[in-house]
């Protein structure tokens, strides 16, 4: 029976996805009613110049009805017409009076009531652009109870024609084109929407999409290769960005597994450091006892036997400090490289291996460096050369490993060459990355890391200067340190 007081685990939080995103704020809508928006505004900056236009034109219409029963009516005379024909004449035309000008003299031709006043004079041959436009705006929202004065010529005809005509009429023509462009452009957006948005659709929004989702699977189990988004073969922008985004989910992927790689690592050596002390305590305390042995050889051996193990100690304490945290900053000293070299040729141990060492150090070079940090870049830089050599055991082939150094103003240079094999492409591409830069199957690349950070910490380089088939050469720089002002001023104080 289950206990009735347990309460089962609530499930983690789902992350949110693409779909979660509402309809009224994901891409596709803003996108649809951004381009209904964009149609509609050109369409409204269109609407101004043809409405003007429609303006004109109707206007011309009208001026043209006049002229024809103006030239029917000169030739006979105008005053003997009936009133009645006289309002069917103007009525037909849309007009309040007809009148024609010859030679600078205006005569009326036919009248049905004169207005009290005009409210607009349109001379069509001289109405510009803008005129226009903004003539056809006052009668479409202010008229209906305007008079207009419209006059002009009429085809080749050297007289000029006017007519008085109320603008109610046109009005009205104007609203329905209007309502009309506005039906037709309703529809032209909505058609250009759906084209824009299934073509933007299917080249951008989809993309992203997918590249969102992508991101937010691969936030779930980064360590799984299966997230990856799979690009595709593109050429433009979107493609780039898939492909990039592929290639920084392989990163990372790459930089995770090397993580949990060091941090296992970690968890193994920090299990067996306690007991490894406690060994090494051991030892030391057997080879205090050697000191009081009379043996000539156990004599020579003790000192180094006993540097060998407080290095093994130190070693042994700080073996977690790579990848965790910082090495300790260097205790930088004036030393003897020479003799530095000569401790590191101790403990190679390469005696009866058919390796050659060559310490090519001046006896008085000194360099600026912590003992014990530079003691451990160099130990690694040779062991490394001595396993490469190792591996070649053809008894004609020279095995050599040469440790020089040399300074220019305040910088020091060690050079560490081997006539080794050299390292392959794949070592070289990732030469101080750990558990990438290994040479050799089964290595980690710890040694060139440690090596490369300690350097790094002095303010130097550590470079490969060469690497081919029987010559690697790798060049340690570590400049002097600074001198600071005061203590320069101190001691250039002279005693009074």
């Amino acid at each position: 029976m289950n206990d009735p007081e347990t309460v089962a685990p609530e499930p983690p939080a789902r992350p949110a996805t693409v779909r979660d995103v509402p309809l009224a704020r994901g891409l596709s809508t803003k996108l649809l009613l951004l381009t209904i928006l964009f149609v509609m505004v050109a369409e409204v900056l269109i609407f101004l110049p043809s409405i003007a236009n429609f303006r004109l034109r109707w206007l011309e219409e009208r001026l043209g009805a006049a002229a024809a029963v103006s030239v029917v009516l000169l030739q006979s005379d105008p005053e003997s017409l009936p009133r009645a024909v006289q309002n069917d004449l103007l009525m037909a035309i849309g007009a309040k009076a007809v009148a024609v000008r010859d030679g600078g003299v205006s005569r009326l031709l036919v009248i049905a009531e004169m207005p009290p006043e005009v409210d607009e004079h349109i001379d069509l041959a001289r109405t510009g652009p803008v005129a226009a436009m903004t003539g056809a705006l006052e009668t479409l929202f202010f008229g209906g109870n305007r008079m207009l004065r419209v006059f002009g010529r009429v085809g080749d005809s050297r007289n000029e024609f006017e007519l008085i005509v109320p603008d109610f009429r046109l009005r009205e023509a104007m609203l329905v084109y209007s309502r009309n462009v506005a039906l037709l452009s309703l529809l032209i957006s909505l058609f250009t929407a759906t084209l824009v948005y299934t073509a933007i659709d299917r080249i951008m929004i989809r993309p992203i999409r997918a590249m969102t989702s992508s991101m937010l699977a691969f936030a779930q189990a980064p360590d799984d290769p299966a997230r990856i988004i799979a690009h595709d073969d593109r050429s433009d922008e979107i493609g780039v960005a898939e492909r990039e985004l592929a290639g920084m989910q392989q990163q990372l992927q790459t930089t995770l597994g090397e993580q949990k790689h060091l941090a296992d690592l970690g968890l193994a050596v920090s299990k067996i450091n306690h007991d490894m002390r406690n060994i090494l305590a051991s030892a030391q305390l057997l080879s205090d006892r050697l000191r009081g042995v009379r043996d000539p050889t156990v004599q020579a051996f003790a000192p180094k036997l006993l540097r060998a193990l407080d290095r093994a100690v130190s070693y042994s304490e700080g073996v977690l400090a790579y990848g965790r945290t910082q090495e300790a900053p260097p205790s930088r000293r004036r030393l003897r490289l020479r003799q530095l070299v000569d401790e590191v040729e101790e403990l190679l141990g390469i005696e009866g291996s058919g390796i050659e060492f060559v310490n090519a150090v001046a006896a008085d070079f000194e360099v600026d460096a912590d003992s014990e940090q530079l003691y451990r870049v160099l130990t690694n830089l040779a062991r490394n050369a001595v396993q490469a050599m190792t591996a070649d055991s053809a008894a004609s082939v020279v095995r050599r490993l040469t440790i020089d150094a040399e300074r220019q103003g305040s910088v020091s240079r060690i050079l560490v060459s081997d006539t080794g094999p050299g390292l392959p492409r794949k070592a070289r591409e990732n030469l101080f990355a750990a558990f990438r830069g290994s040479a050799r199957s089964g290595g980690t690349g710890l040694g060139l890391a440690i090596a490369y950070e300690l350097v790094r910490a002095h303010g130097g380089s550590l470079d490969l200067v060469e690497s081919i088939g029987g010559r690697t050469v790798f060049a340690v720089t570590i400049p002097d340190q600074p001198v600071r002002l005061d203590e320069a001023r101190s001691g250039l104080r002279r005693p009074a």
